[in-house]
């Protein structure tokens, strides 16, 4: 396994998490090249990326808001975040196929739930599809059932993780 860095997005690695986003969803449910545009100019210090050797392979990315659940509208804008926000929230976790089940996603994770915790979050919370439910719960968060998320018409579970 490659060192593996993470470190915080730039506009510089738009191309690179945009193409990622859309391998590892279908279209559907990705992020539009404009929302990761977005979330990298609002909340850049929530936004990370894990390099190999130089190349950007997956990252993680959100907002933060008082809601205790992701709502739909949150993924669509980041007009909705809140800097004071109380929960953090996931808006992706990717890795690139090529380089899954190495325990980058993993590491992201972790990454991402200490920068929860240096900001002062109460919790971190995201959707996953059934089959993510354990790797997710793997870290401590608990599974609050189904999500009334319709986003991109799959079926969706919301997770919370206290802080």
């Amino acid at each position: 396994m490659s060192e593996l860095m993470i470190r915080n997005a730039t506009l510089a690695d738009l191309d690179a998490v945009t193409t990622i986003e859309g391998i590892c969803f279908p279209e559907t449910e990705a992020a539009t090249r404009a929302a990761m545009e977005e979330r990298l100019t609002i909340y850049a210090k929530g936004f990370f990326v894990a390099e190999t050797d130089g190349e950007v392979i997956g990252f993680i990315n959100g907002a933060s808001n008082d809601s205790p659940i992701i709502e739909d509208r949150f993924y669509e804008s980041m007009k909705y975040h809140q800097d004071m926000g109380k929960h953090l929230m996931v808006y992706g976790l990717d890795v690139h196929p090529k380089h899954q089940r190495k325990g980058y996603a993993r590491e992201l994770m972790t990454r991402f739930i200490s920068f929860g915790r240096e900001e002062g979050k109460v919790a971190v919370l995201l959707t996953c599809k059934a089959h993510l439910v354990a790797f997710y719960e793997s870290f401590g968060y608990e599974n609050l059932g189904v999500s009334e998320s319709t986003h991109g018409g799959a079926q969706w579970y919301d997770l919370k993780l206290i802080l």
